[in-house]
C-alpha cells in the first residue's frame, strides 16, 4: 500500500464538500482506495483554523473524525530542517515547505494537493488531483 501525504486543502475540499471540488477530490478517493492517506498536526492546524474561528463546532467535529482516522505524520527537527532546504532552493512558502519535508521524511510516495507549484521541488510526487 502505497502512502499518500493529504495536503490540507484536500482535506478542505472532502469535509467541506465545496462544489465543484469535492466531487472530483471524491472520485479521485475513489479511484485511489489502496492508498494509505497521511496527515500531520500542521494539515490539523491548517484545516481547523476557520472552522474553530467561526465557532463552527460541528465542522470541528467532521475535521478531528476525519483526521483521527488518518497515519499521523510526526515533526522533528530533521522535518524542520529538510523544510528550510526545500523553502531555500525552491521559493516553497513555510507551511508548503514543511508538509513536502514530513511527507518525504516518512517515506510518501505522493503527496496529494492542489498545487502545481510544488512540482518544482518535488516533481511527480505531487500529485495535482484536479490535473487527472
Amino acid at each position: 500500500m502505497r502512502r499518500v501525504y493529504l495536503d490540507a486543502c484536500i482535506v478542505i475540499y472532502l469535509i467541506e464538500k465545496s462544489i465543484p471540488f469535492s466531487e472530483k477530490t471524491r472520485q479521485f478517493f475513489a479511484l485511489n482506495r489502496d492508498a494509505h492517506l497521511c496527515v500531520s498536526p500542521l494539515v490539523r492546524m491548517e484545516v481547523i483554523l476557520k472552522p474553530l474561528r467561526e465557532s463552527a463546532t460541528t465542522l470541528v467535529s467532521d475535521y478531528e473524525d476525519f483526521l483521527a482516522a488518518q497515519h499521523w505524520l510526526t515533526i522533528d527537527d530533521g522535518t524542520f530542517n529538510r523544510a528550510l532546504h526545500l523553502r531555500a532552493h525552491h521559493g516553497l512558502k513555510t507551511p508548503d515547505s514543511i508538509h513536502l519535508a514530513t511527507a518525504l521524511n516518512h517515506g510518501c510516495k505522493e503527496f496529494w494537493t492542489n498545487d502545481d507549484r510544488l512540482n518544482k521541488a518535488v516533481g511527480i510526487m505531487s500529485v495535482n488531483i484536479f490535473s487527472n
